[in-house]
């Protein structure tokens, strides 16, 4: 079993909606309503910590959801909102995952869990489809990526609790995710295939593309 942290501070400026993108609606409830409702239902998740930039109107919307247990303040980096959610966590592992990525699926977090709990940190992610460069400076190439090692880190991303946290409290300076504040201290953190569904939302386009994902699921 293990503990959600649902990231769902910041603006989002790229969505330009002058709010905070995780109370857009997408097909007929908020970004974040479907986020969470996924972790709701996940058997492997037992309780749900949500970290936001408004906690009253959070509380509020989210108040149905049995396994939500704390709304708390976000901080002034992405790293920051982080510590404070896994502050209020309980579960010996925790899930952490963006707020914006409402079309995770129960099975991807349930084997993203499962993993992490035989090798002690997972991420999903899938491989990366385009070819990669590598360029100096000055814009020229110097190198093109083997793609079939590269891969686009998703989330949820789920470590032990008391070793995310340490590492959490270490770190200085900011990172584009919560992988690479382990990497710091050295821990192997293993790659579970994810979806190519699970997009992060942050563009009025990435909108269109969700709904248009939920609506072919709705139809299966």
């Amino acid at each position: 079993m293990a503990s959600a942290v649902i990231v769902a501070a910041g603006m989002g400026r790229r969505m330009g909606a002058g709010m905070n993108k995780a109370y857009l609606l997408l097909c007929g409830k908020t970004i974040l309503e479907n986020t969470v409702s996924v972790f709701e239902n996940c058997k492997k998740i037992n309780e749900i910590i949500v970290v936001t930039d408004d906690t009253e109107k959070c509380r509020d919307l989210l108040k149905d959801f049995k396994k939500v247990t704390a709304v708390v303040l976000g901080g002034k980096t992405r790293q920051d909102s982080v510590k404070n959610g896994v502050k209020a966590c309980t579960g010996e592992f925790v899930a952490i995952h963006d707020g914006a990525r409402a079309l995770i699926c129960e099975k991807d977090i349930e084997r993203v869990i499962c993993e992490a709990e035989t090798h002690g940190a997972a991420a999903l992610g899938v491989k990366c489809k385009d070819t990669l460069k590598i360029a100096d400076e000055n814009g020229f190439i110097t190198k093109t990526a083997d793609r079939n090692f590269i891969y686009q880190i998703q989330t949820p991303q789920v470590f032990k609790r008391t070793e995310i946290a340490k590492a959490h409290e270490n770190a200085s300076g900011e990172f584009t995710d919560d992988c690479a504040v382990l990497e710091r201290e050295g821990k192997k953190i293993k790659i579970v295939e994810g979806s190519y569904e699970n997009i992060k939302i942050t563009t009025p386009e990435d909108l269109i593309i969700a709904e248009k994902i939920l609506e072919k699921r709705n139809i299966k």
